[in-house]
């Protein structure tokens, strides 16, 4: 059974991950999957505890559970495709983290504790060159945290083992730079 290469975009909100995630499954004929905390805080509004950030952390991991099943299965159906089944990933237990100890000073040990069993294969760390969009569920629109937040990201995958690549520009350059990494680091 071939594993599922998983390639996570992290960064803070509004740089483009999602797009960045969408546009590389397109361009690979892979699969993303989405931030389970978007549509929580859509249903549940934007109020959240502590104790919802443990609840979103668990939906994350299972929505991603069950994307590798789909991941394997499309895989399975079509092993001429890809040389490795890909799932890109719109967040994970470190953005999670990030959250917690950003908002509260604190994480959940559970967080934690996924972190170290963590699976991922590459990260794509999004830089803040983009300009900020506003939607119903930013909360950081100001210069100084989002520089804050980018160094927080940038500092944990410098202290982690999975190799990360920063991605920067428009999102013609950013797609072209994750190709580039993916490429390089999964496909060779």
């Amino acid at each position: 059974m071939q594993q599922v290469k998983k390639i996570v975009i992290i960064g803070p909100e509004s740089t483009g991950k999602s797009t960045l995630c969408e546009l590389l499954a397109k361009h690979y004929d892979a699969t993303w999957c989405g931030e389970f905390a978007r549509e929580y805080l859509i249903t549940h509004g934007t109020n959240y505890t502590y104790d919802d950030l443990l609840v979103i952390a668990k939906g994350q991991l299972a929505l991603e559970d069950e994307y590798v099943n789909k991941v394997i299965e499309k895989w399975q159906l079509n092993k001429n495709k890809n040389h490795h089944p890909l799932l890109f990933v719109d967040t994970d237990m470190y953005v999670m983290k990030v959250w917690c100890e950003y908002v509260f000073g604190k994480c959940h040990q559970f967080i934690l504790d996924k972190i170290v069993e963590s699976t991922c294969d590459l990260y794509l760390l999004c830089n803040i060159d983009l300009p900020w969009v506003k939607d119903e569920l930013r909360e950081y629109p100001d210069l100084k945290s989002r520089e804050e937040l980018y160094h927080i990201y940038k500092d944990i995958l410098i202290n982690q083992q999975v190799r990360w690549v920063n991605i920067s520009g428009s999102n013609e350059e950013r797609l072209k730079a994750a190709v580039t990494a993916i490429d390089t680091i999964i496909f060779s």
